[in-house]
């Protein structure tokens, strides 16, 4: 795997390093850990709004 970073965001992580006291590594793997929580509570969403008709939507075009 290859990942490229641009430069403002190298810039920023050798800014923020030792402001907040870590590594390079570590703040990018909290970041990245912080996108995929964010991104799976998004597609949870996304796939309960699907699925979760009210009773009236669910029936509104059925007929008996």
């Amino acid at each position: 795997m290859q990942i490229e970073l641009t430069q403002e965001s190298l810039q920023n992580l050798e800014t923020f390093a030792p402001l907040l006291n870590k590594d390079a590594s570590e703040m990018i793997n909290e970041a990245l850990q912080m996108y995929f929580e964010e991104a799976a509570q998004k597609i949870a969403q996304e796939q309960n709004s699907e699925t979760n008709l009210s009773y009236e939507e669910f029936w509104d075009d059925f007929e008996i």
